[in-house]
């Protein structure tokens, strides 16, 4: 499915009075970033800004042109006919971070200096990201520094679909792609993307905590911690004591462990080995489709391989419910090789694992209805690559395990050496210890992200 605008007719030059920052802001905004300072000294309004007009939801688009088979640039080109140019930020130059620290602090600064137009620029702001749902992550969580900072109203998020699963931008009406003829649509998705409702989106704080002395290559997804906050008590840690490294990150579709992680993470070294294989988003599934048949996801009968074997072997996991504040240990079942913590009601592409569930077992089974914005996540397993094809083409459900409002795994070797671990598609390799476990806790973020609905 692909963008879902409706088709109506939007004048040119009445968008761009809508959503035109004024050059005089806009400059002092790309300053701003550029010096890696927000101060205003020397940018009162000068002579011919007085008759500034100030625009009604003023836009900034993030775009990532090595997304979309290379549809980045040409976009980007496109969308400079509608806005100015420092309005459209290039992810290769400029970061996210960059902006809410130093463009969006230059604005506040001058309204606190008593700028109207900077003022109602930045309360009535709006953001569209042009990019995959790591992009869109990226730029959500650098928003959602401005709660812990209380620098509100946090601007609202829109997405244009650049990526191969686009899972966010189907959960938020969007569509699954960005059509072939995008040219003539670029209108009517920044009118929708101006005066679209908004809903909200839960995020999920991961800490990775890992024996000292092993080599970990972080993906983008994780950062190290300066201290180590992880809560060691009996219901995981069992006392033991010993010199830790941490890591945190933050996910907003999914988290899992075992073999779509490490079908995933083969992907993307196979990628970045062979980037001429993966120009376009079809390239891309294909390619995913094959590597999965040879990374002994559909090899039932290699259960004597300890990297083919269950998740048991290496996994322990404990939850939080709704209505507890113990954590309760789940068993998990033989049979799993994959647990995945789901947030979203899209996942690989647009499927559904969890599925619609009839209200008769949701009440037998201690489940609500699943929603995005629930403060709870769907906890579920994949079994061997037939059972997860099944899933993934919504013949069948997944395993459901639980929903929960915190997890927590417990991960240890034995003759497992290492595990595969990925959240919202960016895999990595965990070093295990035989000694001593490393521990994954996840617990959502207060406060939730805004987002723009698309239809």
């Amino acid at each position: 499915m692909g963008c879902g605008i409706p088709i109506i007719h939007v004048d040119k030059e009445e968008l761009k009075r809508k959503i035109v920052i004024p050059a005089r802001l806009r400059r002092a905004m790309a300053a701003a970033m550029e010096n890696k300072d927000p101060s205003v000294e020397g940018l009162e309004k000068g002579e011919g800004d007085e008759d500034e007009e100030i625009p009604e939801v003023p836009m900034v688009v993030f775009i990532n042109p090595r997304s979309g088979g290379r549809q980045g640039t040409a976009l980007k080109a496109k969308l400079l006919e509608f806005m100015g140019e420092e309005q459209v930020l290039d992810l290769t130059v400029t970061k996210p971070p960059d902006f809410f620290q130093y463009g969006l602090a230059c604005l506040e600064n001058l309204a606190s200096l008593g700028d109207d137009c900077a003022k109602s620029v930045r309360e009535s702001l709006r953001i569209m990201v042009a990019g995959g749902d790591g992009t869109v992550g990226w730029v959500l969580g650098s928003a959602g520094e401005l709660h812990l900072q209380n620098r509100l109203p946090v601007p609202p998020t829109g997405i244009i679909p650049l990526g191969t699963g686009n899972d966010l931008s189907r959960t938020f009406g969007w569509g699954g792609s960005f059509p072939f003829a995008w040219k003539s649509i670029i209108k009517r998705v920044l009118l929708r993307a101006a005066t679209g409702t908004t809903s909200h989106l839960d995020s999920w704080h991961v800490t990775v905590s890992t024996p000292d002395g092993e080599t970990l290559e972080l993906p983008h997804a994780l950062r190290r911690m300066d201290q180590c906050p992880f809560v060691q008590d009996g219901a995981t840690v069992g006392g033991e004591l010993v010199e830790r490294s941490c890591f945190e990150g933050v996910f907003y579709n999914y988290f899992s462990i075992g073999m779509d992680a490490q079908v995933a993470y083969g992907f993307h070294q196979l990628r970045d080995e062979k980037p001429h294989l993966a120009q376009n988003a079809i390239a891309n599934k294909l390619i995913y489709t094959g590597y999965s048949c040879t990374q002994g996801w559909f090899l039932v009968p290699c259960m004597s391989d300890p990297s083919l074997r269950g998740l048991k072997n290496i996994l322990r996991i404990y939850i939080r419910r709704n209505d507890s504040s113990d954590w309760e240990f789940l068993p998990v079942p033989s049979s799993i090789r994959a647990v995945v913590a789901l947030n979203l009601q899209n996942y690989g592409s647009g499927r559904n694992p969890w599925g619609q569930l009839k209200p008769e077992y949701m009440e037998k089974r201690g489940f609500t209805e699943a929603h995005s914005d629930d403060g709870l996540i769907e906890i579920f397993g994949l079994k061997q690559g037939w059972h997860a094809t099944f899933v993934m083409a919504e013949l069948i459900n997944a395993k459901h395990i639980a929903q929960a409002v915190a997890i927590r795994l417990e991960i240890r070797g034995g003759e497992w050496n290492e595990a595969f671990l990925q959240m919202d598609g960016e895999p990595w390799k965990q070093p295990l210890n035989d000694e001593y476990s490393t521990f994954v806790e996840i617990v959502r973020v207060p406060s939730q992200s805004a987002m723009i609905d698309g239809e």
